[in-house]
């Protein structure tokens, strides 16, 4: 199942579930739901694992022929987790109306994690050589986040008042 038939089922059946619930109670179970899962995108981003649980590709080390390495320590490399600054609250925000949530990337690192989400071809350095980015799924739901959201919204629903 594509994303985005992934994304119109859960919305069909929590429709129905959240329409039980005044605006303001929607607001705050969307917001709830929208914190918890942004927790859920953290973690799974900061253990460098796609949603269907495979390792992110890694980093690329260009070597020379002769076995040596091609950078010294300037330019190098750096061997940190990739997109900590990227999975930061700052970075990784949510929006929560009554009529839905939205988690999502804000500023100029939406574009970088655009590259990485779908693994685009983009310039390594503003003005340098193009390189294609592999797949790096950065938003997308897990198992556990699909029953994270479910129970979420059914604890709403149940204690509405």
């Amino acid at each position: 199942m594509s994303g985005a038939d992934e994304l119109q089922a859960v919305e069909r059946w929590a429709g129905a579930l959240l329409m039980q619930l005044s605006p303001a109670g929607r607001r705050k179970a969307m917001l709830d739901i929208a914190r918890e899962l942004r927790r859920s995108q953290q973690a799974r981003i900061a253990s460098q694992q796609d949603p269907d649980g495979t390792a992110y590709t890694p980093r690329k080390i260009k070597a020379k022929k002769d076995g040596k390495k091609l950078r010294g320590k300037r330019g190098r490399i750096k061997r940190a987790a990739m997109f900590a600054k990227l999975r930061t609250a700052r970075y990784m925000q949510l929006e929560a109306t009554p009529a839905g949530l939205a988690l999502g990337f804000a500023g100029r690192v939406a574009r970088i994690a655009r590259i990485h989400q779908f693994g685009e071809l983009a310039p390594v350095t503003p003005g340098g050589p193009n390189a294609r980015y592999p797949a790096r799924v950065l938003l997308g739901f897990t198992d556990a986040e699909r029953e994270l959201v479910r129970d979420r919204l059914l604890s709403h629903v149940m204690n509405k008042s």
